[in-house]
Formats: C-alpha cells, sequence, structure tokens
C-alpha cells in the first residue's frame, strides 16, 4: 500500500517530553506530515534524558517518541519565528501542545483565535489537570494521585508506580484517538469550540483503572495491592518453577481443569468448589498454594511446554533484552526508530536531530517534506 491513512494531513507538534509526542508519532506512523517545533538550543526536553545517547548523540528516551516528524526550532520570543508558526498553523490540520494555560497567547499564538482563521484545523491540548489548572502535568505524580501507585506493589509492600510512563502514554493514545475522530467528523464540526479537544493526564489515569475502578465503584470499598495476583481471576499470577519465573492465566473456566491435570494437581481438577472462578476466588490461598508447590518441583519451559500443549494461557517472565531480541532479528525492532508500527503504520523519518529540517521548513512551509528522503524499503 503506498498511500497510509494520514496521507496529506499536517500536524503541528508543540508537544514535549512524552504524552504529546507519542500521540504526534502515532499519527506520523499513519502518514501524517509531522512539524516538531522545539526550543533553540535545547529542544525537547528528553533530548537530554539519558544515559543512554545513540552513537549520534540522540537520548534513547527521545528515539523512543518522535519518528516520523521534522524538526524545527523557533524562538517563541522572536516575532519572525511566531509568524512562521502562524503561518505553518494556517494550513495546518492539526496542532497539538501542552503548554500550561495562556502560555501561547502570550506570545501571540491564541487557539480560539487561529481556530477560528483555518476552519479545519482541530487543536489539541495535553495537560496534567485541566484548562483551569495550572499545575505542571508529570506521569509519577498522577500515579500517585489517581490510584495506580497504591494498587501496584506486593500487598505488604511500598506503593509502586509502573516500570514505564503509562499514564503518559494513555493520554497520548487517548490524544491520537481524539484526533483521528476529530478528522473524521470535521465535516460537522464548525464551531472553534467543537474543534478544541482538552486531554488530561489526570482523567486518562482515571478511565485506565478499568475493571478496579469499577470494582471500588461497585463494592464501595477501597482497592488493594495484589502484586503478580488478579483481584477477580484465581489462579492468575506469576509462579516460580525450579529454575526461572512464569505466569499463568487461566481466564476461562473450561481452562481450569486442562490446567491442573497439566500441573499433576488433578483432584484439584475434579473438585466441584473450584469448578467456577468464584469458588476458586473464594478457595484464593489453597489452590494458590498447591500451584506453587508443584510448580517448585519442575523448570519453567517444563510447564510451558505441558500447559501450552493443553491451550492454557501461559509465559516466562522475561528480560527486556531478551524480548526484543526476536523483534529486532525480525526487523520489527530497532535502536534508531525502536518498535516498528502496528497495522497500517511505516517508519518513513529517523527521529530527526534538533533543527535538522529548520532551514527547509523555514524556506518551503510544509513542502519541505518533499525534500527529505523517505527511508529505504518505504514506498514514497
Amino acid at each position: 500500500m503506498n498511500t497510509l491513512p494520514l496521507d496529506g494531513i499536517k500536524v503541528v507538534d508543540l508537544s514535549r517530553v512524552l504524552a504529546g509526542p507519542h500521540a504526534s508519532m502515532t499519527l506520523g506512523d499513519l502518514g501524517a506530515q509531522i512539524i516538531k517545533v522545539e526550543r533553540v538550543g535545547s529542544g525537547d526536553d528528553t533530548r537530554g534524558w539519558g544515559p543512554p545517547f545513540a552513537p549520534d548523540g540522540q537520548s534513547a528516551y527521545f528515539l523512543s517518541t518522535n519518528r516520523n516528524k521534522l524538526s524545527l526550532a523557533a524562538d517563541f520570543t522572536s516575532p519572525q519565528d511566531v509568524a512562521l508558526l502562524r503561518a505553518l498553523i494556517a494550513d495546518a490540520d492539526v496542532v497539538i501542545e501542552n503548554f500550561l494555560p495562556t502560555a501561547l497567547t502570550r506570545y501571540g499564538l491564541d487557539a480560539d483565535l487561529l481556530l477560528s482563521q483555518n476552519s479545519k484545523l482541530l487543536w489539541c491540548t495535553i495537560s496534567g489537570f485541566g484548562p483551569d489548572s495550572a499545575r505542571p502535568g508529570y506521569d509519577f505524580v498522577v500515579q500517585a494521585e489517581s490510584g495506580w501507585m497504591a494498587i501496584t506493589g506486593e500487598p505488604a509492600g511500598a506503593p509502586m508506580k509502573t516500570g514505564v510512563a503509562l499514564v503518559d502514554l494513555l493520554t497520548g493514545k487517548d490524544a491520537a484517538i481524539a484526533v483521528l475522530g476529530g478528522l473524521v467528523g470535521r465535516h460537522h464540526l464548525m464551531a472553534p469550540a467543537d474543534r478544541r479537544m482538552h486531554l488530561t493526564l489526570s482523567a486518562s489515569a482515571l478511565a485506565g483503572l478499568a475493571n478496579v475502578a469499577q470494582n471500588s465503584l461497585v463494592s464501595g470499598h477501597d482497592a488493594r495491592r495484589w502484586g503478580n495476583a488478579h483481584a477477580n481471576l484465581v489462579p492468575y499470577q506469576l509462579f516460580y518453577a525450579a529454575d526461572r519465573p512464569f505466569v499463568l492465566a487461566v481466564g476461562a473456566d473450561a481452562q481450569w481443569p486442562l490446567a491442573a491435570r497439566a500441573l499433576g494437581l488433578s483432584e484439584l481438577a475434579s473438585e466441584p468448589a473450584l469448578a467456577t472462578n468464584a469458588g476458586r476466588v473464594v478457595h484464593r490461598e489453597r489452590v494458590v498454594e498447591a500451584i506453587r508447590a508443584a510448580a517448585a518441583q519442575r523448570p519453567a519451559r517444563a510447564w510451558i511446554d505441558a500447559l501450552a500443549a493443553v491451550g492454557v494461557p501461559c509465559g516466562l517472565v522475561s528480560g527486556v533484552h531478551e524480548a526484543l531480541q526476536q523483534a529486532v532479528a525480525q526487523g520489527a525492532a530497532s535502536p534508531h526508530t525502536g518498535i516498528a508500527p502496528q497495522a497500517q503504520g511505516r517508519v518513513r523519518y529517523r527521529p530527526p536531530h534538533l533543527n535538522e529540517h529548520g532551514d527547509l521548513i523555514r524556506n518551503h512551509g510544509w513542502s519541505a517534506f518533499r525534500h527529505v528522503p523517505i527511508l529505504p524499503g518505504d514506498p514514497a
């Protein structure tokens, strides 16, 4: 397929760090033209978030979320640079930004005015806590305040954040979805207010609690930490084999007797009290202890083979490097451009150096993309 779904869509990305850049990268993977506007001198904060740094000096963090973009360094206090940004926005389809309230207006980039001047423009603002809050939005803080840390970690341990900035990533995906919805419905979103989108880390975090939030709403009780177990499913957790840990995920009652027999626990497989998940939750401690004792008797690979042979979901606990090795070998991951996009996405441009395309954009505007070669192996 030579034409990507968002081919011809123009996005001015004024955002930095992770949520906004992840949203714009998602749109770029789908074919949109992304001009990433960065501070003169330092650029996006994540350019300095390392080590590790690639041989060309790019931080791994920046590389992870900034492919398929051209970079323009702009001074927001310069009338010439602001005029350039206004000209780019006048012909754009989308603006994504995560500035604090009123900051862009002070620089002469008023969203409401620019929306009124460009009837096709969608404006997506990402913040920590909404348009009426001047609090800076940081994933770690939102994980703490939204309840995520309270439910993550071992039951007797300290509250724990997730291993990646998952609130930022969820918000970035929510923003991309909102933009895609706006593009589809743009023909009837006529008023500037209809084309103005506000997304927050706090709202995405609460929505991301999903079943845990609903459990609390329905029961009226606070959620608790389960470590590597599950509040609603048994057995659905980590177990230690003789050599390494593995996970067992019985998500359907039909899987339970198959799992029990594969683990050498035939007596539990036929016990009526354990036939349903509700029963196994009631008898959680007995079920888990029986599996724990059995699991320690053999290597993890033996259990994986036995469980997989009867269709029971299971998996080894792998390190990140181990998990990526096969993806790299298959060309689905790269040190230069990260994890390959799914579905109809494509990597067309490597993450840019700061202001790498500044002269091209200043001289040619959106036509700068015609002068930047597409990566080999991808149709122009």
